[in-house]
């Protein structure tokens, strides 16, 4: 299973960004999908996820700013970043957690998108 990312770059502070996160690759159904992100010197946090279902999960301090969705007939997952800051700053890295011939619950990682918030 791959996940790729698209969808980052460089934005001004209050600027916005729209990222997305391509799932493929032999796999029956895809369950959680989520957002993490890593900034220079810290680890790795939750964004925020989302379950097939459509359950949200959301980082404090990106409620109401940021907003996660899903299309399950494409496999993806996007994050939609409004009133971007400086803290916002990091690379960011889908999620997955999959059910595929492997076994269930296996979580995938991709490489990674870097946003900038700069001015």
């Amino acid at each position: 299973v791959q996940l790729v990312e698209s969808g980052g770059g460089l934005v001004q502070p209050g600027g916005s960004l729209r990222l997305s996160c391509v799932a493929s690759g032999n796999f029956f159904t895809i369950n959680t999908m989520g957002w993490y992100r890593q900034a220079p010197g810290k680890e790795r946090e939750l964004v925020a996820s989302i379950t097939r279902g459509g359950r949200l999960n959301y980082a404090g301090s990106v409620k109401g700013r940021f907003t996660i969705s899903r299309d399950n007939t494409r496999n993806t997952v996007y994050l939609q970043m409004n009133s971007l800051n400086s803290e916002d700053t990091a690379i960011y890295y889908c999620d997955a957690d999959v059910d595929e011939p492997r076994g269930y619950g296996i979580a995938y990682w991709g490489k990674g998108t870097p946003v900038t918030v700069s001015s």
